[in-house]
């Protein structure tokens, strides 16, 4: 199945999409996270209900926002998952280069990052110099458990969709060689726009592309993943409890651009698309916003 979130006035409104319409689940089903917390019967109750008898509207033109907007903790993020995007930024991390990892590298965003497939990503010059683009295939995790078996972590994973894991490379730099601040302006990452079942795609073939201003700045297939997603669950859940509603980035593919010859940065008015085949796509416009406000730090 295929799970979107539409606004609709002031509210959202969580739906699965047939075809080209949406259906529309009950008000009081609540948001995905909701959805999800439910037991497997119920929730097949509430969807077989709504496709019998629920409103309907069509896809096309419909306002999207991120599949999940409540969040119990941060977004849980990978970093140098496809060894190619490791590689082409070698001598690049200004003086923070590090041995090949022999497991997956974990970090985190705060939920404030989260914007919609189609929503203006926010700009501000005055917070970096250095915006770049990641586009990423993210886990939604549907079953919370702790020390999970790789042989079990798909029973973990209720469905898949994309982020652009919006970047700013001197705050990485700024603060002391973790990602946390680097990764967390408010407004910069669009989630979505759908949350897919596993049933709807075979992931290792899944193709994932990030269009700058319509040239295609990077190109991989998921089976190039340095650690394939089982292997991410079962260590990031090792000694650790994952809860149902939690979203895992896996990492981005080479053509970032702090890693070109010359680096390319985003600006105000750039256009960046992140597709993947079956997963849909996030398209993108970065705004000026005032993100920097009265604050007195110097970049």
């Amino acid at each position: 199945m295929r799970f979107i979130n539409i606004r609709q006035g002031e509210s959202e409104r969580l739906g699965f999409v047939e075809g080209g319409e949406i259906v529309l689940l009950p008000r009081e089903t609540g948001d995905l996270v909701a959805l999800i917390g439910l037991a497997p019967d119920i929730r097949s109750a509430v969807l077989d209900s709504a496709r019998a008898t629920g409103e309907r509207l069509p896809l096309a033109g419909a306002d999207i926002a991120a599949p999940i907007r409540r969040f119990r903790r941060d977004v849980l993020c990978t970093g140098w998952n496809y060894w190619t995007h490791f590689e082409e930024s070698k001598g690049k991390r200004e003086g923070q280069d590090v041995d090949r990892p022999n497991a997956p590298t974990f970090f985190t965003k705060a939920p404030d990052v989260v914007i919609g497939p189609n929503d203006d990503i926010a700009f501000d010059a005055r917070i970096s110099a250095k915006w770049d683009y990641e586009a990423e295939i993210a886990i939604v995790i549907g079953k919370g458990g702790r020390s999970i078996p790789k042989a079990r972590a798909h029973e973990h994973i209720f469905g898949f969709c994309l982020a652009n894991d919006v970047s700013q490379r001197d705050l990485q730099r700024r603060h002391g060689a973790q990602w946390l601040k680097g990764k967390s302006i408010d407004g910069t990452m669009p989630l979505g726009p759908m949350v897919v079942t596993p049933d709807e795609i075979d992931l290792p073939k899944v193709r994932l592309q990030c269009l700058l201003n319509g040239e295609v700045m990077q190109d991989a297939v998921a089976a190039q993943m340095a650690f394939p997603i089982e292997e991410l669950i079962a260590e990031l859940s090792f000694g650790m409890t994952l809860h149902p509603g939690d979203v895992l980035l896996t990492g981005t593919p080479a053509g970032i651009g702090n890693a070109r010859e010359p680096p390319i940065f985003l600006k105000a008015g750039d256009e960046v698309i992140v597709r993947a085949e079956g997963l849909g796509e996030l398209r993108n416009k970065l705004v000026e916003r005032d993100l920097a406000g009265d604050s007195d730090v110097v970049i």
